[in-house]
């Protein structure tokens, strides 16, 4: 059986460390080829890829990672801890030419760019055959690490890499014909267009239910005309079927999926310099229609959200809700604040200009005068980033720690929101990164939560799922769920 799967843009490289984007696109296709520590599921729960089980050791500073036995390379070879080992100490070769690198900064004994530090022991080792132990600078759990770096770090054939001077090594035709140990093999490339790979029938969790998966690179507009057609049997990330196609698409015999878990946090970017009241920054909250907004635009398929911690993050329970509209009370704030009528620039995409539209009006009811301008994405950004702006729409993929959005926006390289003193943030999270008990760790979670919704940097809209169709040939298929998954977009099960 051949399983046709479609994404709209195409991966970058067939090696995982060396993607130019870092794109889910990209991943999706190392997900398949490369195996990973373990798999983490879009609700933020773990289970074993690579390794069998973890524990944290040395004081939460270090963790143990017993490997599966069973798991074995394209080519039979049998993987061990010194495969890992060997795989992140070329990696952080400072003569590697490594893209993405930083991640192994978390490291004892590399730099904050994850080069190998000279004179320092490396926080990466076999402790034997199949065990793995990795030391951090900060006390981190095992669970915290997967959720936060586990999509980074993949095992590479080192058996085939003995010899190869580091600086040449991203230009090895291996690259070209992939050797992984991951649920599918290589099979051939039309770069940019198609790939073709094989079920591997020795893969630890369990051969895939096919013999093929042909991914082909797809316009999203195509999307729905090519599963009915039977040109496609799923369509990945880039594309949805809209509510108003749903009915096409299932009349077709097609099945339609709500996704389970967000897919999406939007949240509207506030410019701390030229809106530095806190006070305005609320009414500016209380006066949008979160629901409305968000029933527009998802069409049902949205929650609306008073913070970036995911609803099915395990640390949902600290997360402040939602609220009602209250008009008047916005006014009152902007009259406690001495707003002066003044107008804020609402830059946004044109996907989102009727979006936009929506929360002019909502803030014209509270007295809060906005302009809307419409750019391209890379704009907006920039926009924001330089101060251009007082207010941006912007989307991401969620992540389920607690952290994911606000450790990432709220720090001196990435001051999107231009907050005159980061310090009352930056020390929040940091308690919450080196805390291990989690009773404690969600007290600190809730703390920096309700700071957040006091001082309101940033607003949070919603967060969002999607409807996907499949052919009855994908609903019929039995697979290892990290054979036909890719993480913080959705994930199949295995039946």
């Amino acid at each position: 059986m051949t399983v046709h799967y479609g994404i709209s843009n195409s991966w970058d490289a067939l090696m995982p460390y060396n993607s130019v984007s870092g794109s889910n696109y990209a991943r999706m296709i190392y997900d398949k080829i490369y195996d990973r520590l373990a798999y983490v599921h879009a609700d933020g729960t773990l289970s074993p890829r690579a390794a069998k089980r973890w524990e944290n050791t040395d004081e939460g500073y270090a963790a143990l990672f017993h490997l599966d036995e069973n798991a074995t390379f394209h080519d039979g070879t049998q993987v061990t801890a010194a495969h890992w080992v060997e795989t992140f100490t070329l990696m952080t070769d400072p003569a590697c030419p490594v893209l993405g690198r930083g991640n192994f900064s978390v490291f004892v004994g590399t730099d904050q760019d994850g080069c190998r530090t000279d004179g320092e022991s490396f926080g990466v080792e076999a402790v034997d055959d199949f065990t793995l132990k990795l030391t951090f600078k900060v006390p981190t759990t095992p669970e915290d690490f997967l959720l936060d770096k586990n999509r980074e770090f993949y095992v590479l054939p080192t058996h085939l890499l003995e010899g190869v001077d580091p600086s040449v090594l991203m230009e090895l035709d291996l690259w070209k014909k992939p050797v992984g140990s991951g649920p599918c093999k290589f099979v051939e490339e039309l770069p940019g267009s198609q790939l073709t790979l094989a079920a591997n029938q020795h893969y630890q969790l369990g051969a895939p239910g096919f013999d093929y998966l042909v991914i082909t690179v797809m316009d999203k507009s195509n999307l729905l005309t090519a599963l009915i057609a039977g040109d496609l049997d799923y369509y990945a990330i880039g594309g949805s079927v809209s509510a108003e196609d749903a009915p096409l698409a299932e009349s077709s015999g097609l099945t339609i999926l709500e996704g389970t878990v967000p897919n999406t946090f939007f949240e509207l970017m506030l410019n701390g310099n030229s809106i530095p009241d806190a006070r305005v920054r609320r009414a500016i909250e209380l006066a949008l229609d979160k629901e409305l907004l968000c029933e527009q635009s998802t069409h049902g398929l949205g929650t609306a959200a008073g913070s970036s911690i995911s609803p099915e993050s395990p640390y949902a329970d600290a997360a402040v809700t939602a609220g009602e509209r209250d008009v008047e009370a916005a006014k009152q704030l902007l009259a406690e604040a001495g707003y002066d009528g003044r107008s804020y620039t609402l830059v946004c995409t044109s996907n989102r200009s009727g979006l936009a539209a929506l929360m002019q009006q909502n803030l014209a009811e509270a007295g809060i005068n906005v302009i809307i301008e419409t750019v391209d994405s890379a704009a907006m950004f920039a926009g924001m980033s330089d101060g251009t702006y007082d207010m941006g729409i912007a989307s991401h993929t969620p992540g389920a720690l607690p952290l994911w959005f606000t450790e990432s926006r709220l720090s001196s390289t990435n001051n999107i929101f231009h907050i005159a003193d980061l310090t009352p943030y930056t020390a929040r999270i940091q308690a919450i990164r080196s805390e291990t008990d989690q009773s404690k760790r969600l007290e600190l979670v809730a703390e920096l939560d309700t700071y957040l919704a006091q001082e309101r940097p940033f607003i949070p809209l919603w967060f969002g799922t999607a409807l996907h169709a499949q052919s009855p040939t994908v609903s019929n298929i039995d697979y290892p769920s990290s054979s036909f998954s890719n993480e913080n977009v959705w994930e199949w099960v295995k039946e």
